[in-house]
């Protein structure tokens, strides 16, 4: 479908999935949480469901009862293609983070049995998408409750298919750098995990870094491989208990509680790999 933003004018074109329960005659009636899955920069909506399998994986583990029924909105990240626009409302430029706390929200609940309210949606999603999922939870607490970031970097990449994102203000550049925002302002009440490879990834270092810097009432939990690289085959070992995980912190529309973790950690030693809270 083309996901029309009412607030921003842009429409971006992606994929929306449906559990099997949304048509079952005993769900008639209820909403459900949504996850909103992002590619990478430039990346393209359908390699979420051919290489990333993001529908199949959410298919499975709601048949075998680890995630409760949840619609996913596949998208790229940014909304003024090929511009990077590392999901910044860019002073004088496109909106693409209004786009995506606002817009979508109203644009999904439009069509959908969805709601609006943060505690019912989560981001997840790779590299650019990363950074964006933890970017927008951090920043719109009240937008998304939860995310997770596949091998995601801490501030905005700058270069030439970003161009001038912050419009000259480094204030703007500190409130869109997630370590600045740990150390300089209140932390939000959002439970996000990040995951990286202790060989073969670039943003390790700062991946441990930032969980250091994690206080209440965020929560953080990390996924870490022994070995990896930034790119599919990594993101693919990773991607099921990330997309189990972020299901475990989502709220039903309407539920009085959070549904319980569906995802156990795997024991020490196992080959899967393990998430741990921190």
């Amino acid at each position: 479908m083309v996901i029309h933003g009412s607030g921003t004018g842009f429409s971006e074109p992606g994929y929306v999935y449906l559990p099997p329960q949304y048509r079952d005659p005993a769900y008639a009636g209820r909403k459900f949480p949504v996850m909103l899955v992002l590619t990478g920069y430039p990346g393209s909506p359908e390699s979420l469901i051919s290489r990333m399998k993001y529908p199949t994986l959410a298919a499975q583990a709601i048949y075998q009862k680890q995630l409760q029924p949840t619609v996913l909105v596949l998208l790229r990240p940014s909304v003024q293609m090929p511009r990077d626009t590392e999901c910044q409302d860019v002073p004088g430029g496109p909106q693409a983070e209004t786009f995506f706390t606002k817009d979508l929200h109203q644009a999904m609940a439009a069509h959908y049995r969805v709601g609006t309210a943060g505690a019912s949606w989560g981001v997840i999603g790779d590299s650019t998408g990363g950074y964006c999922a933890v970017k927008l939870s951090m920043r719109h607490p009240e937008a998304f409750a939860a995310a997770a970031s596949l091998s995601g970097y801490y501030k905005a990449d700058e270069d030439s298919t970003t161009g001038n994102l912050f419009g000259g203000s480094q204030q703007l550049r500190n409130e869109n750098d997630m370590m600045w925002r740990l150390h300089h302002l209140p932390a939000p009440a959002v439970s996000v995990l990040v995951t990286s490879s202790r060989q073969g990834e670039f943003d390790y270092k700062a991946t441990e870094q930032f969980i250091a810097a994690v206080k209440p009432p965020m929560q953080v939990s990390s996924l870490i491989l022994p070995s990896g690289g930034h790119n599919f085959n990594t993101w693919n070992r990773e991607t099921p208990q990330a997309l189990r995980w972020l299901g475990s912190k989502l709220q039903a529309p309407g539920a009085p509680t959070a549904p319980a973790p569906g995802d156990r950690p795997t024991p020490s030693g196992s080959p899967t790999p393990v998430i741990k809270p921190s």
